[in-house]
This record gives structure tokens, C-alpha cells and sequence, in this order.
């Protein structure tokens, strides 16, 4: 038996130049497998992250009777979140849709939907898309267009907004701008508390603002509110009349004649007590006078307060 017939060696030697291409092969093939498992691994990755984005009923836990009488359990404590989101979710999905129906109205974005009920055609106007595609009625397309903007911006400051509240200030983002309907809303909720913010105190609020009101477009949310509210306060106190009351006048007549008596003359004139009023008001020395008509006055401004957030409901 030869070693020819049974060749019991590992077989011919590859020429060096020929494992170097083998070699070169297999790296490659390997590479490409390691390219595919990262995409697939990043393709996955996306799914997940589109997926936990997305809005759904499925994200939200369902309803179970309580674990006990106490603290939350762990696992309650994440069902509560979980919810918690789906609440603010709900509370911002107006002005989203607002945002959204706006972007569509105002590129016309509908222009080359066959129309539902002709298809022969196309929508001409949003009016006509939203309520046959989405349902949508023209008065609430037009409410949300309008409200959005406001919504977004009162959201972004960690305000809890409604639609309804929002109408109310609408009026005010017309006639001025965006920064004075936020800031009226601001005010409101200074006043009151931000979870005591009412459609009825914010349209109050609205209705007190004086027709002849300038503000400046420049100036930011807080400036403005407090402009607004200056504005207001002053509006509630009564206007000052250069006048003095009848009944002022007589106690300063009986007061005088005390006057006289304590000094021993007939009569004191009226301008001299005044003259000696002002003097006394004036005094660095002897602040007396100054205290009594700062607490007066104080208490003038008080009332107007009150009087103001009275009328706002």
C-alpha cells in the first residue's frame, strides 16, 4: 500500500497568495454579517422608540381595585405615572390638532384630496375638508386654528389649559398679540391660584380691559401682566375730585373752631388750617401726619384690589 493510493498528508498547500484571498473572504463575509446584526439591531431600536412615542389606549393601565388602604405600592406608583401621562396627553391633544389643522389650512394642504362627496374634484377650502375627513365641524376647526398658539405657549409655562379658557383670551391675542393674551391668563392665575383659572374669570378679566389700552408688542409675558393688572386696579378706584366733600368740609370747620378755642381766638380761616396740614405732611422730622394719609391711601388701594377680583368672579 503506497502512499500515493491512501495520501494520508493534509492534502496540497495552498500557494500564499491564495490564502491571503481566502482570509480577505472571510472577513469581509464577516463584516457584512456584523453590519446587518447592528442595522437590524438599530431597525428594532427605532420600532421600539416609534412605538413608545406613539399615542394609544394600550400604554395605559387598566383599571384594577386598589392593592390596600395605605402607601402605593411600587407597581401602583408606575401605574400612576402611566396614566398621569396619558392625562397630559389628553390636555395638550387640543392644541396639537389645533397646530395641526392650522398647518393643514394654511398650506393648503387638502388641494389634492378628492373630495368625499365629489370625487371629481378636489377641496378647495379646510371648511369643507375637516368635516368630511376628520369630522371636525367648521365652528371647532375654526376655535382650535385660533386658540393653539396660546395653548402651546401657557403649556410650555406648566399651565393646565382647556379650550374654553383659551376662547376667552383669544380677543386678546386679535387685538393685540400672542404675549398679551398669555399674559392675561398669567394675571388670572397670579390672582387666584393657577388651578383656580376659570373661563368666566378669565372673560371678566377681558371685559374690564379699557378700550383705549396701549401695550407694547416688545415687552415679554410677565412685564405685560403686571401692566395689565396696574391697568386694571387703576381702572377700579374711584376718580379723584379735586373737590372736597361737603361732609369733609364741615368736620374741618368743627375741627377749626377747636382750634380757635384752644388758642383763645375767634376763628381759624380754612387755609391757614390747610396751610398747617401741609406743613405737618411735609414735616421729616415728625412723620405723623405722612402715616396717616400712607395708611389712608393704603387702605383706598386695598379696597380697589378687592373690589377688582370681586368683579373678575
Amino acid at each position: 500500500m503506497t502512499e500515493k493510493q491512501f495520501d494520508l498528508g493534509w492534502g496540497d498547500e495552498e500557494e500564499p497568495e491564495q490564502a491571503a484571498d481566502t482570509l480577505t473572504v472571510v472577513d469581509t463575509t464577516r463584516d457584512a454579517q456584523r453590519q446587518q446584526t447592528q442595522a437590524k439591531l438599530i431597525a428594532e431600536q427605532v420600532v421600539a422608540a416609534v412605538e413608545e412615542a406613539k399615542p394609544g389606549l394600550h400604554k395605559i393601565p387598566d383599571p384594577v381595585e386598589p392593592a390596600g388602604e395605605g402607601a402605593l405600592t411600587d407597581e401602583e406608583k408606575q401605574r400612576y405615572e402611566e396614566c398621569l401621562e396619558g392625562v397630559d396627553l389628553g390636555n395638550a391633544a387640543w392644541f396639537i390638532q389645533g397646530k395641526a389643522l392650522d398647518t393643514i389650512a394654511t398650506g393648503r394642504l387638502f388641494r389634492d384630496t378628492p373630495h368625499k362627496l365629489e370625487p371629481e374634484r378636489t377641496y378647495r377650502t379646510i371648511e369643507e375638508w375637516a368635516p368630511l375627513e376628520k369630522g371636525i365641524s367648521v365652528g371647532k376647526c375654526s376655535k382650535l386654528r385660533a386658540g393653539w398658539a396660546i395653548g402651546e405657549v401657557l403649556a410650555a409655562r406648566g399651565y393646565n389649559v382647556n379650550p374654553g379658557q383659551v376662547r376667552e383670551i383669544v380677543p386678546v391675542k386679535n387685538a393685540y398679540n400672542l404675549n398679551a393674551a398669555v399674559a392675561v391668563y398669567v394675571l388670572v392665575a397670579d390672582s387666584y391660584g393657577a388651578d383656580q383659572v376659570t373661563a368666566e374669570r378669565l372673560r371678566n378679566t377681558v371685559k374690564m380691559l379699557p378700550g383705549d389700552l396701549e401695550l407694547d408688542e416688545d415687552e415679554d409675558v410677565d412685564t405685560l401682566a403686571k401692566t395689565i393688572k396696574g391697568v386694571l386696579v387703576e381702572e377700579m378706584q374711584p376718580p379723584v375730585s379735586r373737590a372736597i366733600p361737603p361732609a369733609v368740609t364741615r368736620a374741618v370747620d368743627r375741627t377749626a373752631i377747636k382750634i380757635a378755642d384752644a388758642l383763645n381766638r375767634p376763628r381759624i380761616p380754612r387755609s391757614e388750617v390747610t396751610l398747617r396740614l401741609m406743613e405737618a405732611f411735609a414735616d421729616p422730622e415728625d412723620p405723623t401726619v405722612f402715616n396717616v394719609v400712607l395708611d389712608r391711601m393704603k387702605k383706598a388701594e386695598q379696597d380697589a384690589q378687592k373690589a377688582a377680583r370681586k368683579a373678575l368672579g
